[in-house]
């Protein structure tokens, strides 16, 4: 991965470039935007970040994710909304950076993809003959997180299967996000359980990589939202990331996702690592209390899953990184600015879906 970082009009810009072996072009690339002038008002850091934003796509190629983090979506995000001018698959949450600013955002380009929407939240990005599936900003009307999850899931295993696709086996990467983590969880899990349990996704078979972290919506009465993507093309081929040695499997204490997910395409793979935190290989929380060393364990978590996929922290093209408590930032900031000081990243708060997990990071790389 080619690392690149500048700041352009009070914008942080961070990039990690990535082409095949012997390609004298750039084909796939993540840029993510932070604000450095954090006392600008919402309007002012929206529309510097998305002129921005238009700079960065129109030199990289078409966007196939845009993730915003806003720090106050109900007064904030109908507002972004009216202004984006992308169509492509987009997800707005309530993640507020911690470096101060109240939006930053993360966006996944490739040089040569065609995108097409084909449905009020999805969209196929078509590449090489291969065609993924991004759905985005899922949202739910019923009551209750379990309800809400499991609606979500049948709604996004009914479009997969319309465009000839299934949930069990071509969807890689679910990501959700819940109001008020510690008391919908539950119902998350208990929902995503009911609705594996119909497709045959057991601890037998196998599940889908994912994150499930705090994260808020305009509206108070969503409690989760859903975002994911599936695969489908000739020579595509998939392998679940286990990581045995640091991490258990998550059957093991009633939820269901894989650690990670590797994409091997003809041409090329992408890793994507599920949301990791600070866990021993019996499912038990290290380090209580202590932000430095669950953020070291992370990391060596993380690097075990990327090894056992091939790769390195070198072909982590962006980061995210979740925060329970905001006085942590400080020293979170400092390991990362130390271990990683090219890699695109974004550090916001979200607490994690235990308590104990004071940080979960989760990333994907290219290569």
């Amino acid at each position: 991965m080619l690392y690149s970082s500048y700041s352009d009009n009070n914008i942080l810009i961070q990039t990690g470039k990535w082409s095949p072996e012997g390609a004298e072009h750039i084909t796939e690339s993540f840029t993510v935007l932070t604000l450095t002038d954090t006392l600008m008002p919402f309007d002012s850091q929206t529309d510097v970040l998305l002129s921005t934003l238009s700079k960065v796509v129109e030199a990289n190629g078409t966007p196939v994710l845009m993730r915003f983090f806003l720090s106050d979506p109900a007064n904030q995000a109908a507002g972004l909304q009216k202004k984006i001018v992308f169509d492509c698959p987009v997800s707005i949450i309530g993640q507020a950076p911690l470096n101060g600013s109240k939006i930053a955002a993360m966006v996944w380009c490739r040089e040569s993809a065609a995108i097409c929407r084909i449905g009020g939240r999805m969209h196929k990005v078509t590449e090489r003959g291969i065609d993924e599936y991004w759905y985005t900003g899922g949202l739910s009307a019923s009551d209750g997180s379990y309800n809400q999850t499991v609606g979500l899931l049948d709604e996004l295993s009914a479009g997969l299967e319309a465009q000839g696709l299934t949930l069990e086996s071509d969807c890689m990467r679910t990501w959700l996000f819940v109001q008020n983590i510690d008391v919908n969880y539950k119902g998350v899990v208990d929902g995503r359980n009911t609705v594996f349990d119909r497709h045959g996704l057991t601890p037998d078979t196998h599940f889908i990589a994912s994150t499930g972290i705090e994260g808020r919506t305009a509206d108070c009465r969503n409690k989760v939202m859903l975002d994911a993507v599936a695969v489908k093309g000739p020579g595509v081929a998939v392998k679940y990331l286990h990581g045995d040695s640091h991490l258990n499997r998550t059957s093991e204490y009633g939820v269901r996702f894989e650690r990670g997910t590797l994409v091997e395409y003809p041409d090329r793979r992408h890793v994507y690592i599920s949301g990791t935190a600070s866990i021993d290989n019996k499912g038990k929380i290290l380090y209580n209390g202590d932000i430095v060393r669950q953020t070291n364990r992370m990391i060596e978590n993380v690097e075990v899953l990327l090894a056992e996929a091939g790769c390195g922290f070198s072909q982590v093209g962006a980061m995210t990184v979740y925060l329970r408590d905001i006085a942590d930032y400080s020293a979170v900031k400092k390991i990362f600015d130390t271990r990683f000081p090219d890699c695109p990243r974004v550090i916001v708060q979200a607490p994690v879906c235990r308590p104990g997990w004071l940080v979960e990071m989760e990333c994907i790389a290219i290569y």
